[in-house]
């Protein structure tokens, strides 16, 4: 199994993907995918799916992790960000990948034990999981990786039922 977490969004996009072979977990891609502002909207959609194409291609993910979203103060951002959902939602069924969503609040239980923890909370027990992320630990990088293992374990459990 290898899991694809992505975290999206406009500005930056954080993804992470981790290989399960038996009972170890090698994580063997991560970072974020910055889209400049100043870009049209079109254009951003376009680099969104070819990035996520060719890692998809390049790693041959089998399942796709997602955080569903929620409605923030912000109705335009909301909107917006269902474009680049519904680009996952393509790509998933176009590789034949499993996909599956969780709320923050299942992540954050996920990771760190307590569905109510912070941002920061989370970041702090990613650094711990993945030390070697050191300079690169944007959060949306820690937030994909969060969903990542989510995914992972979740999907983990559900076999084993």
């Amino acid at each position: 199994m290898i899991i694809l977490g992505i975290d999206p969004g406009f500005t930056a996009t954080g993804y992470g993907i981790l290989k399960k072979e038996g009972h170890k977990c090698f994580l063997l891609d991560y970072g974020y995918l910055p889209m400049s502002s100043r870009k049209h909207l079109s254009e951003r959609v376009h680099i969104f799916f070819d990035f996520f194409t060719e890692k998809i291609t390049t790693f041959q993910i089998t399942d796709l992790a997602l955080e569903t979203p929620f409605l923030g103060k912000n109705a335009q951002n909301f909107l917006k960000l269902g474009y680049l959902r519904g680009i996952l939602y393509l790509l998933a069924d176009q590789h034949k990948m499993q996909l599956h969503e969780f709320s923050p609040r299942e992540v954050k239980q996920s990771v760190t034990g307590y569905g109510g923890a912070s941002k920061d909370q989370v970041e702090r027990v990613i650094m711990q999981l993945f030390p070697k992320l050191g300079a690169q630990k944007k959060q949306d990088v820690t937030d994909a990786l969060a969903v990542t293992l989510c995914g992972l374990w979740k999907r983990q459990a559900h076999q084993f039922k």
